[in-house]
């Protein structure tokens, strides 16, 4: 999978585009497919993929990682 972000993860400092992450499920769409995905952190992942690549659309906080009001 290539990420066309170039973005890392914000919990972890792990490349979007490297390994480790898990395929959680696969979904077909119109323009190509919908990928979540854990990080290796914990993190749940959507990520879009299409003819350009795939991008990140929606991360979530690790479990275990703290709630701030800041990230509202």
């Amino acid at each position: 999978m290539t990420s066309t972000t170039g973005t890392s993860c914000p919990y972890c400092g792990w490349p979007d585009d490297a390994g480790p992450f898990q395929v959680v499920s696969r979904h077909g769409t119109a323009a190509g497919s919908t990928v979540w995905t854990r990080c290796g952190c914990g993190s749940l992942q959507v990520r879009a993929v299409d003819d350009r690549g795939a991008r990140i659309v929606s991360r979530s906080r690790p479990a275990d990682a703290p709630w701030s009001r800041a990230d509202r």
